[in-house]
């Protein structure tokens, strides 16, 4: 009976003290400010979350780390249900689930002790990795060795209890050839000159250790990076069900909106408050960042840590309900530079195994700076200005926007209202030198395809990517109004672009203001063309190998991965071969985000570095399917003196230049 009481005491403790924090963690969740839907989706995202969690999928990406946390992860199910058997024969002198029969029972024991063998080889790996071979984005953390420690702890615990057990004559401790490694331990502890009664008092003082270490974890868990433990799961159920994701827009008809972006932490959403929870530290982030491998203040995991940390520090202040002395969210750690370095390449998002998002909370913190605050590099109001007056980042008066098609017969959608396409040329192909090239290449190989087609001229303006991105969403919002009034008026039904950013931005977030169309990068539709023999591009031999960079709003932001490999070996006598860096995993350009329009002060450029990774390859040719890509990776091969072994291409101009 004593036993009983002290249990049910320390459990009710225990509880109540996880209870409260959790309880705690609700409510600054509660207390943010920023809009977020709920999905109605749920079965589906329940089935997925299922089998994301359950099979580590995302955990696995990495096989070594994957194999060591999927054990500890696995093991600790299975554990479970022998520390509530544990808890029941505490509470029930007795209890086991021997009622389940054998094989049943045997197979449990069995399973029991394997995981519980194999969890504690995994907590040595991962403190040998910690210790002997971290990779440079784990870093430090005294909170995960304290875990590993007490995992280990309970793991043994678990051992020993079993061992004593088994020596004190416990019945269901006598299934020998289930508890296998408990037996073995059990015939090491027999050397000790005890008898059977001080065997099981050991046992039993060795599962209350067991027992007040699941409970320890359970009041620990809450306020340690641990915590994902409760939050990953249903921020892998709330995660984007594509690869496509629109930014959120602002309501600015409504006139009770009177903060734009997030200046406090509390200006971000819920969910926001989920993913900082939900941050495991693992670094995989911060490993593939473009703006931290090339020394800016950026890392995307110290980001979510600071951010956490942030709303934790003004804890007190946000219960209190005085949010007006909360502090803003750019502080000493996540300063200005760290939300102006990042490039919106996607790729720490992608490389997260709980599905964070970090470029949401980017997104809003520049949208405070610009629109509430007027905090933007000096560069950017230049850009912002030229966007109101031309319709373009650059200084270009909107009627030279056709001045790339002289010397070709291009016609205009005031003169073809029903083309089979639109052409979107897009401000690079329309004012940049390098860039006219390619929308001509894609115009010429329309042509000898016989595809109807039709340009808006000088009735096109920017999509407003850049400007949406840096923060300006209100200019970007007339922007993108104006075009899809113009696109509707000519009822227009298919679109076909050369740039990515005009691609992502029309086929996701145009959508939301009434442009619904059918949008194509145009490599899809050059590959569409090939496929139905309307151009028969012959091979080529263009010097030597060919490496292809992807763009990240082709890629990760659109998942368009195989469309320009497949056009490439279609025309390519040499070989294609891969950058270390590709698909999902290749490094951005360093244009994207707006950064396109913003000076590169801080470390090394995120361009040079891309560009020597593609001279490593041996290639003598770059292909690339975005301007800004072309302009980025060309930029690299002058800014290196590459220009005699390495030139950059669009596949456009390849396929053209190989089609009669």
């Amino acid at each position: 009976m004593i036993q009983q009481i002290a249990f049910v005491i320390v459990a009710l403790i225990a509880f109540g003290l996880a209870f409260f924090r959790v309880k705690d963690l609700l409510k600054l969740m509660k207390s943010h400010n920023g809009r977020y839907s709920f999905p109605t989706d749920i079965i589906p995202r329940l089935t997925r979350t299922l089998l994301d969690v359950f099979s580590q999928r995302a955990v696995l990406k990495k096989p070594i780390i994957g194999t060591i946390h999927a054990t500890i992860f696995w093991g600790f199910i299975i554990i479970s249900f022998g520390t509530l058997e544990q808890f029941l024969g505490t509470l029930v002198p007795g209890f086991n689930f021997g009622f389940l029969g054998n094989p049943i029972y045997l197979i449990f024991l069995f399973t029991h002790d394997l995981f519980t063998l194999l969890v504690l080889i995994a907590v040595g790996a991962a403190v040998f990795r910690r210790a002997f071979a971290a990779p440079k984005y784990l870093g430090r953390s005294s909170d995960a060795n304290l875990i590993l420690f007490f995992t280990g702890l309970l793991m043994v615990s678990i051992f020993l209890m079993h061992g004593f057990l088994i020596l004190g004559t416990q019945f269901h401790y006598s299934h020998r050839e289930a508890l296998f490694a408990s037996f073995e331990i059990s015939k090491f502890l027999s050397n000790l000159d005890f008898s059977g009664s001080e065997f099981e008092a050991l046992g039993i003082s060795f599962k209350w250790v067991h027992m007040i270490l699941v409970l320890g974890f359970a009041v620990y868990i809450p306020g340690s990076k641990h915590l994902h433990v409760l939050a990953a799961g249903p921020n892998t159920f709330l995660k984007p069900a594509k690869t496509e994701k629109p930014m959120t827009s602002i309501d600015f008809e409504d006139e009770s909106v009177e903060q734009y972006g997030a200046g406090k932490i509390t200006d971000l959403s819920w969910k926001d408050a989920l993913d900082y929870y939900s941050c495991t530290e693992c670094g995989r982030c911060q490993e593939v960042c473009p703006a931290w491998n090339s020394e800016k203040p950026l890392s995307p995991k110290k980001l979510i840590v600071a951010l956490k940390e942030n709303l934790y520090a003004n804890k007190s202040v946000i219960f209190s309900g005085k949010t007006d002395e909360i502090t803003h969210v750019v502080d000493e750690v996540n300063t200005e530079d760290v939300f102006w370095a990042c490039t919106s390449c996607r790729a720490c998002e992608v490389a997260c195994p709980v599905f964070i998002q970090h470029t949401d909370k980017i997104y809003d913190v520049r949208r405070n700076l610009v629109m509430m605050e007027a905090r933007f590099p000096l560069e950017v109001q230049t850009v912002f200005k030229n966007m109101e007056t031309n319709g373009s980042p650059w200084a270009f008066s909107s009627d030279e926007r056709i001045n790339w098609a002289d010397g070709i017969d291009i016609p205009l959608i005031s003169s073809e209202p029903d083309p089979d396409y639109l052409f979107w040329i897009g401000c690079a192909g329309a004012f940049d030198d390098r860039n006219k090239k390619v929308v001509r290449s894609f115009a010429q190989i329309l042509k000898k395809a016989n595809v109807k087609f039709a340009v808006l001229g000088t009735e096109e303006t920017c999509t407003g990517d850049a400007a949406r991105r840096i923060g300006n969403e209100y200019l970007y919002q007339i922007l993108a109004k104006t075009n899809v009034e113009t696109l509707n008026r000519y009822a227009i039904k298919k679109i076909v672009t050369t740039c990515p950013h005009c691609f992502n931005t029309i086929k996701n977030e145009y959508p939301e203001f009434g442009g619904n169309y059918e949008v194509l990068h145009h490599t899809q539709l050059i590959g569409d063309l090939i496929s139905t023999g309307k151009i028969k591009p012959r091979k080529t031999d263009f010097g030597g190998t060919v490496t292809y960079h992807d763009s990240c709003y082709l890629g990760r932001w659109n998942g368009i991965y195989d469309e320009p490999r497949n056009l490439l070996a279609a025309v390519s006598v040499g070989p294609v071969v891969e950058m270390e860096q590709n698909r999902e995993k290749s490094m951005c350009c360093g244009a994207g985000g707006g950064r396109m329009w913003m000076e590169e002060t801080l470390g090394s450029r995120i361009n040079i570095n891309r560009t020597e990774q593609a001279k490593d390859t041996g290639a003598s040719l770059v292909a690339s399917a975005c301007p800004f890509c072309i302009t980025m990776v060309g930029d690299g091969i002058k800014a290196k003196d590459y220009s005699n072994s390495l030139v950059v291409k669009d596949i456009a101009e390849l396929i053209n230049d190989a089609t009669n």
